[in-house]
Parts: structure tokens; C-alpha cells; sequence
């Protein structure tokens, strides 16, 4: 049994969704609104063992051999917005999230992708030591509080980008004399500012083994928000070389991460740099784009999970000691 978690008609997991039917794949989708309606038990001593019950049907824990999971703050659900703080309502959502989390990371379930590993890719620095270490260039790079560091930085390489340094996406903007008098704001909000690498921007989907990468052409300093901007965007499907795609994979590996979402730039020399890795890519509008199957691909990852979670959690009791 496949295990879906998040919102329904949040699009890329209602494409795995769907995927899993067409392939034929014993799936259940565990719906984040339903949460007042869903109990989950644990009990964790020489083996793992758990109840899962939804307002229609109860599952076994242990039946469940993959999970593929996009969930939402639960906090923000229209559900518990409207209770109170410390509510039954509240304090039944929170008390089952971080049952379900426990359970998640200990599961021998395979998983796509772990909250741990989620998790440690929110600090862009972090990340970036872990690009480094598998071999992708990364841009010139400044974290600060200082506005006489960040003019410093201006100075030295001309053309610069900033950013958010956590895991909040945020949009990436180029650096302007019209910026110049909010530089004192920067004293409250640690900012990444990063030297300007110009050349054609990928953006890469690495689904266990698969890769499957595509070529962004646009004007805008962020591709994400080009059509809010009014500004030009092509999405094409692309190949890379073995040596790219293996750093790719290396990557994902490292971060431990079975699927990720991975944004390089090429220059006009051709040397490759990576700005981040996403560890819950929202692969559909590339898929539509492209018609790359990556909706199949994490599908069929998450088939095959008996065989893979044995591989890759072999130490995790479900039996007795």
C-alpha cells in the first residue's frame, strides 16, 4: 500500500496521484482538510506498530510500504484556522502531526521525502557547503546584518542578486541604486546577496535514478514570476552530459533526498553552477511544459519501495527482536 499525504487538489500530488492508478498501484490518499476526522496510533518498542484510521476505512501502519508526502502547515487549514488556539480542534491537529512526523522518520516505509531530510536543506548556507562538496560551482556569496558589508559587496562585483537565506521561497531580485536606502533595514533581516552569473538557467528533477532536465529561457530575474512580471518564459525539455547528470544524483544523495528539484545555471563558457536544491519540487508545471513523465517516475519509485525500503533501511525492526 502507497501512502499520499497532503491536498488533493494541490497539483503535483494529485499527478503521482493519478500516476499510481494508471500503473496500478494499491494507493490511499490521506487528505490534510480530514484531519478532524483522522486518528493515527503508535507504539514503538521491539517493533514498530500503528493504526491509521480516516472517517471511511483503517490501515496498518505496517501495510503501508511507501509514502509520497507535500502536507501544508496545518495551522493554515480553513479547519483549524477557525478554532482556537489550545482548542480540542487544535491540540487534536497538532497531537496528530507530530504522531504521523514520529512515525515517518522511523518508518521502514520508504519514504519521499523524510521531514529530517527536508529539513536540513532550509539554511541556504548549509546548502551550499553541500553543493561545493559535489562539485558545482556556487556564486560569490554574502550573508549579513551589515549595510557597509552588502555596499562593500555592491562595489566589488557590480551586479548582484539578493535573496532570503531560509527555506521560504522568495524571489530573486536584482540589486538597484533604488535599494540603496533600505540597505539600513538590514540590521533586522539577515540577507543572502549573491554575485550576478549570467547564462541559461535548468532546472533539474531527480527522481531516484532518473533525471530528467529542462532549459528556462526568460527576461525575468526570477523564470517563477516572469508572467506576473509580464516577462517572456520558455520551458523546454534538455539533456545533460553523464558527468552533469551524475552530479546531480550525487547531489540528491547527499542531501539524502529521492526526489529533488535542483536549479543550475550554464554560462556562456560553459561552466555549470548550482543556486539550490528543493526537496518537495513542484514538478507540474515542467512536466506540462516539457511532457517529461516525471509524475511516472516517482510513481514507479514509490512502487517499488518493498524492495527498496529493505535496501535502504535494513536496520529498522518490524518484526521482534
Amino acid at each position: 500500500m502507497i501512502l499520499l499525504w497532503g491536498l488533493p487538489q494541490e497539483r503535483p500530488i494529485a499527478l503521482v496521484h493519478e500516476a499510481l492508478h494508471r500503473l496500478g498501484f494499491p494507493v490511499i490518499f490521506l487528505d490534510q482538510r480530514q484531519v478532524l476526522m483522522t486518528e493515527v496510533e503508535l507504539s514503538v518498542d521491539s517493533m514498530i506498530r500503528g493504526m491509521l484510521r480516516t472517517h471511511d476505512e483503517t490501515i496498518d501502519l505496517n501495510a503501508i510500504t511507501a509514502v509520497y508526502l507535500r502536507p501544508y502547515d496545518w495551522r493554515r487549514l480553513p479547519e483549524i484556522e477557525k478554532a482556537r488556539s489550545r482548542s480540542s480542534a487544535w491540540r487534536h491537529a497538532l497531537e496528530f502531526e507530530d504522531v504521523l512526523a514520529s512515525w515517518l522518520e522511523i518508518t521502514p516505509a520508504l519514504v519521499v521525502n523524510r521531514l529530517t531530510a527536508m529539513a536540513a536543506t532550509n539554511s541556504k548556507p548549509d546548502q551550499a557547503s553541500h553543493i561545493r562538496a559535489c562539485g558545482f560551482e556556487v556564486p560569490e556569496t554574502l550573508i549579513t546584518t551589515d549595510p557597509a558589508a552588502a555596499q562593500a559587496f555592491w562595489d566589488k562585483y557590480s551586479t548582484v542578486i539578493y535573496k532570503s537565506i531560509s527555506g521560504v521561497r522568495s524571489i530573486v531580485s536584482h540589486l538597484t541604486p533604488e535599494h540603496a536606502h533600505r540597505f539600513a533595514d538590514l540590521v533586522w533581516c539577515p540577507t543572502q546577496f549573491q554575485q550576478y552569473i549570467p547564462g541559461h538557467d535548468y532546472r533539474v528533477h531527480v527522481v531516484g535514478h532518473d533525471v530528467f532536465a529542462c532549459e528556462i529561457t526568460s527576461e525575468a530575474d526570477d523564470y517563477r514570476y516572469a508572467a506576473q512580471q509580464g516577462a517572456y518564459v520558455d520551458i523546454r525539455a534538455s539533456d545533460l552530459s553523464q558527468d552533469m547528470a551524475d552530479h546531480c544524483r550525487a547531489l540528491a544523495a547527499t542531501m539524502n533526498l529521492l526526489v529533488a528539484g535542483i536549479d543550475l545555471r550554464c554560462t556562456p563558457d560553459g561552466q555549470w553552477y548550482c543556486f539550490e536544491i528543493n526537496p518537495s519540487p513542484a514538478f507540474s508545471s515542467y512536466q506540462a511544459a516539457t511532457n517529461q513523465p516525471i509524475d511516472e517516475a516517482i510513481a514507479r519509485l514509490l512502487g517499488e519501495s518493498s524492495r527498496l525500503a529493505l535496501r535502504l533501511w535494513p536496520s529498522l525492526p518490524t518484526q521482534p527482536y
